[in-house]
Order: C-alpha cells, then structure tokens, then sequence
C-alpha cells in the first residue's frame, strides 16, 4: 500500500551538507497556493502521498533554518567583536535573544536552536545530511546533539560514522537516542561516566500544572531509586487488594493517594493543608450567575464547586480582578516581597512574562529599574523565570522608545537594522495589552566555562581571537 512505503528521497542528497539559494518569498507562495488546492477529486492514495512529502518538506525547512541560524550567530559574533564588543555573555545574548524573537520561542528554546544548528557542523555530517534531505525530523536531530553534547568534534564524528550504519529513519525518539548514548559511552567511556554522576547531582522534585486542576508531580531520581519508589507504591496496592474491605479505588488512584500520605505524613490523601489564591472576576461578585470562571493561579480554571468542598484545610485567598488585572497592592520596598509578590505572581499566572516563556515565575522583579525611578509598586512588577541584571543596552542597534506606560506596557526591545523586526509595536498591533511582556537579558550562570568567565581561553590567547563556536557556548 501506498502508506507503508519507503519515505521518497527529497531534496539534498544525504551527504550533501548544503544548500542551494532559495528564494523564501517563492517557497511561502507555493504553501499558500497549495491551502487553497480543491482536495474533492483527490484520492487516498494521493492525499496519504501529498501527506508524506509535506512530512519530509518540513524536515528540509527545519534544516534550512538551522543553517540561516548558525550564520546568523557567526555574523553577529564577526560584528560585535568588530564593532568592539568582546564579552562572550554579551554577545550569546544578542544571538539568542534575536532568534528567539524571530522564531517565537522562549530563551530556552532559542538557545537550544542556536546550540543545536552549531553542533550539527562539529563532526555530525551523516546526520546534518539527512536532516537536510528532509528525511529526519527537528526533534530527533536536537536527541542526537543532546545525547552528543558533551563531546568534542573528533568524538562526534566516531559516533556519526557509527550511526551511518544503522537505518536512523525508522527509528523513534527514544530508541534513536538511547543508540547516540550507547555509542558515545563506548567512543568516551571517561565523559560517560562523569555525565552520569553529573546526572545524580542534579536529582530534584518539580511540580508542573496539569489540565482540570490537576498538577504532574514529578521526581528525578537515580534509576534505582526511582524503581524502589514504584515498587514500595505497587506493593501498597497490594496491600489494600488483599484487604476484606470492597476495593472501591483503582491502582492508579492507591497508587497516587500513598505518596501524597507518605510524603505529608497524613492518614488521609485529602486531608491536606494549604492556601490556595483564587483569582475571582469582579463581575462574578456582583452576578451569583455569572458564567466567568474562578482560576487558580498558574493552574487555571477550576469549577468553583470543586473549591467549595469540605475536604481537607484549605484557605482561599481571594484576588479580585478587573478586565484581567489584578486590583491593589503596594510597597516601598526596593524588593517585591510577601502580599506585593503573590499579587505580581496572580496577576501573570505565575507564568514567566518573558516573550514566548510558560516557565513558572521564579522572581518577581522591577518593570523600571529602582535606579532609573521605578517604584516597587503592583503596576511596575513582573514574574521572570530567573532573576536577571539588565544592562543599559543589549549591544544591539537602537535604543528603547518612550511611549506609553502602565502596568501591561514594557519598554521595547530593540533589533537589527533593515529587519522586518525594527518596530516592535508592529506585532503588538494585533497582540492584547494584557498579553504584552517585558524582554529581559538571558541568564548567564552556568553557560560558559569558568576559564570564559575569568577572562581565561583554554590553551592561553585573547577573548578578540576567539572563534565563534567558542563565544557561542553550550
């Protein structure tokens, strides 16, 4: 049958790590013509065809962008040292920042972008050929320069020349990887090891909103720590089957109530402790039957009969609201601190506000600067991810604009010349002010190598000669 047959060779081939000039302009037109095609007299066969080759055209634009974004890097990196801007976190800012812009992705993601289109130049030719050729996707590309990260070039491309043996498009995410990691713990034994340790150092609890208040409770552990947690929750499943009592619980729901008893130390999984803020719309108030929703913040919409319920102590903190901004509150602190912060907090869904971030609000932090006049107050606050100094300027061309202010307004950040990106009120235009978030420089901790930091380069030199790839770290 046509679906099940060998994905159609397209665009480059595999070996080829390059790329013609191409016109974008045409390539968008073509996209756009083809959404208005008539698929009446289209047949299966023909449609499940047409489906696997936008499949791999999608792969070859992915591949096409990381290309644009490595050159991108390497010209902003020749530049700012030209233009005599030599400081490595400086320069990883402009880059990253700018690509998260143009991608609409969070720093994170932009810095992962920005990594993953550098490493795929340093020793992974056989797979940066087949992402190229449109035959692997984005995400198994980024498994691979993950799985890869902490080698160096000669060790990439041992492992690249392992996989070359083995049919990478058939294989999904998990397994491809766990073959990457295979190979480089056979290729570096030493940063094998030292990774995994590394790994155990890290180990941590997150907590994570779900969908239907609910929350994903997650911990990272040593894998035989993590089984022993699995067994000892079976083993209390076990326990209560056996029991004369009817079984009126699922596994799952055993399962989930003993961890939540054993972490708090209570007999009862309901019976819990806690404050919960409640963002109310102050029209809820004066309508018993308004159909606007209660929301907890970061988590958000709940029934308000769940929240009615007698079960456990929980305390709700009303925070009233207005147009989707929450009412009052204010210090003459220089730092967001206690009922001032929860409100900042509420107020962004303890979300970060930085373009495109959803990560949960670690810091609550100044809109204006205490040192440029801006007050410690509910209208000049913000939740960041990571709390961050901000430079005067970003090294990049421009300068803030003066406009409006308020507590949804945040100066502009500013871009390159002769971008289509100059103005950002341009694509704020169709954007709603409650919607609107402060950029903020990346944070710069644990990015570069300490000898970076120091003013130091591996094997002596200055920081002006350094190569691209060096300033732009892991």
């Amino acid at each position: 049958m046509t679906a099940v047959q060998e994905p159609p060779r397209t665009g480059l081939p595999a070996g080829d790590p390059g790329f013609p000039q191409v016109d974008l302009a045409l390539v968008q037109l073509a996209v756009e013509q083809a959404a208005h095609d008539d698929l009446s007299g289209v047949s299966e066969a023909e449609l499940i065809d047409q489906i696997q080759q936008l499949e791999s055209v999608q792969h070859f634009l992915a591949a096409l962008q990381a290309t644009r974004v490595r050159a991108f890097a390497r010209l902003h990196v020749e530049n700012g040292i030209a233009a005599g801007r030599t400081d490595p976190d400086r320069l990883q800012r402009g880059v990253v920042a700018q690509v998260g812009l143009a991608c609409r992705v969070s720093p994170a993601e932009a810095r992962r972008r920005v990594g993953t289109a550098r490493d795929l130049h340093d020793g992974l030719d056989h797979v940066r050929g087949l992402f190229a050729a449109g035959e692997l996707s984005a995400l198994k590309v980024t498994a691979v320069v993950s799985a890869c990260s902490d080698l160096d070039r000669a060790e990439r491309a041992a492992v690249d020349v392992r996989l070359a043996g083995h049919d990478l498009t058939r294989l999904g995410i998990r397994r491809l990887q766990d073959l990457v990691r295979k190979f480089a713990a056979e290729v570096a034994p030493g940063k094998f090891r030292a990774r995994v340790e590394s790994a155990r150092a890290e180990r941590r609890v997150t907590l994570r909103p779900g969908p239907d208040a609910m929350t994903y409770l997650t911990a990272y552990l040593p894998v035989e720590q993590g089984v022993a947690c699995l067994a000892a929750l079976n083993k209390a499943f076990t326990e209560v089957s056996v029991n004369p009592a009817p079984l009126t619980r699922t596994r799952g729901q055993v399962m989930a109530d003993t961890l939540v008893e054993r972490l708090t130390g209570q007999v009862v999984a309901t019976d819990v402790g806690v404050e919960v803020q409640v963002v109310v719309p102050v029209e809820a108030l004066l309508d018993p039957d308004s159909p606007l929703p209660a929301e907890i913040s970061g988590h958000g919409p709940v029934p308000v009969e769940l929240l009615a319920t007698g079960e456990g102590r929980k305390t709700l903190r009303r925070l009233i609201t207005s147009d989707g901004v929450v009412i009052g509150g204010d210090s003459r602190q220089r730092t967001f601190t206690g009922l001032l912060a929860r409100l900042v907090r509420a107020r962004a869904g303890n979300r970060c506000t930085e373009p495109y971030c959803d990560a949960p609000v670690r810091h609550v932090d100044h809109i204006h600067r205490d040192a440029d006049g801006g007050a410690t107050e509910l209208d000049n606050g913000r939740g960041v991810r990571v709390p961050q100094p901000r430079p005067r300027t970003s090294g990049l061309a421009g300068g803030p604009r003066a406009g409006r202010t308020g507590p949804h307004h945040h100066p502009d950040r500013t871009h390159l010349p002769g971008s289509r990106m100059t103005d950002v009120r341009t694509w704020r235009a169709a954007i709603p002010p409650a919607a609107w978030r402060r950029p903020r420089p990346l944070p710069t901790a644990g990015v570069l190598r300490p000898a970076h930091r120091e003013g130091r380069l591996p094997g002596g030199g200055s920081r002006e000669a350094v190569s691209w790839d060096r300033w732009i770290s892991r």
